[in-house]
C-alpha cells in the first residue's frame, strides 16, 4: 500500500463499481480504509483489494453492482482482469460470511494478507472454502439434427435460457452429479459425460466445473420448482431464436457461454446474445 504503482480494487460488501465502461482500480492513496487482501502480481504490478462495508463505500449506493453485472464489461474490455476480480469477490464473500470461529464462537481477525481468519480465543485458523458445482451442455442426435438442452430458471424473465447446473453432493463423483442434476431438474437421463473446463464462480463460493454429456432419453419433465421450462434446440432453431431476440443466453466470460458457443460452432452474435 506504500507503493503508488500498486492498484487497488475497492469492494463494497461483495459489489464492484464500474466506471466509464470498465472496472475501477485506484491508487493506494485514493482507497478507503478497510480490510486489505492481496490478489496477486500482474505484469509486474501488485494488485490488492480493499473490502469495505456497503454503507462506508464511496459514491452513491446504486453505483455498486454485483459481479454478474460487470461480466460483460470485463469480457469486452478487460478479460485479463477476470481472475483478479473473481479472487477479490470470492475473498470478500468469505470475509462477509465468516464472522465467528466455528469451534468456539470467538472473534476472527484477518491474517496472511486476507487469506486466513484466525480466532482470537482458541487460535484456530479458517481458510476460504470452495464448493464444487457442475454446469453442463447436454446434447442428443448427430450432425444437423443435434440439439442442445437448455433450461429457464423460474426466477428468470421470459426468453432467458442457459445450460443446466447444480451442486455436487457429498460422496458423489462430478460425472454422477451431472447425471443426477439433469435427471432431477428436467427428467432427462444422461450417459456419457466428458470434462470441458472450469471457472471460479464466487457467487458465493463455487468452482464451476463444465461438462458435456450425451442424453440417452429425450422426454422432458421439469421439476417445476427451480426450472420453469426446458427444451431441445437444434442449431437452426437456436440461431433463428437468438437473432430474433426470442432467445437470450449468457455471453461474455461465463463458462455457460463457452459451452454453448462450442456446441454452436461459432461466436454468438445475434440480438439475443448482446
Amino acid at each position: 500500500m506504500a507503493d503508488e504503482a500498486t492498484r487497488v480494487l475497492v469492494v463494497a460488501g461483495n459489489r464492484l463499481r464500474p466506471r466509464n465502461g470498465a472496472v475501477e482500480w485506484v491508487t493506494p492513496a485514493a482507497a478507503p480504509d478497510g480490510t486489505v487482501v492481496l490478489l496477486g502480481d500482474a505484469d509486474g504490478v501488485v494488485h490488492l483489494a480493499v473490502i469495505v462495508a456497503p454503507e462506508e463505500a464511496p459514491g452513491e449506493p446504486d453505483e455498486w453492482v454485483p459481479l454478474r453485472s460487470v461480466l460483460t464489461v470485463v469480457a469486452d474490455h478487460a478479460a485479463d482482469q477476470a481472475p483478479l476480480l473473481m479472487h477479490a469477490v470470492g475473498l470478500a464473500e468469505w470475509h462477509h460470511a465468516t464472522k465467528f470461529c466455528p469451534r468456539c464462537g470467538g472473534t476472527l481477525v484477518s491474517r496472511s494478507a486476507g487469506h486466513e481468519l484466525r480466532c482470537t480465543q482458541c487460535d484456530r485458523a479458517q481458510f476460504p472454502r470452495t464448493d464444487p458445482a457442475v454446469i453442463m451442455a447436454i446434447t442428443h442426435g448427430e450432425g444437423d439434427d443435434e440439439a442442445i438442452l437448455l433450461g429457464r430458471n423460474a426466477a428468470w424473465p421470459e426468453g432467458r435460457w442457459s445450460t443446466l447446473a447444480g451442486f455436487c453432493e457429498p460422496g458423489e463423483t462430478l460425472e454422477d452429479s451431472v447425471r443426477r442434476e439433469v435427471d432431477e431438474e428436467v427428467g432427462v437421463r444422461v450417459g456419457e459425460v466428458s470434462y470441458f473446463g472450469s471457472q471460479p464462480w464466487p457467487l458465493p463460493a463455487s468452482l464451476m466445473l463444465g461438462f458435456t454429456g450425451k442424453a440417452i432419453s429425450t422426454e422432458i419433465d421439469v421439476d417445476g420448482a427451480e426450472i420453469a421450462e426446458a427444451r431441445w434446440w437444434t442449431r437452426t432453431e437456436f440461431e433463428a431464436a437468438g437473432r430474433s431476440g426470442e432467445l437470450v443466453v449468457p455471453r461474455g466470460i461465463s463458462i455457460s457461454s463457452s459451452l454453448i458457443e462450442t456446441w454452436f460452432g461459432r461466436p454468438l452474435d445475434g440480438p439475443g446474445w448482446d
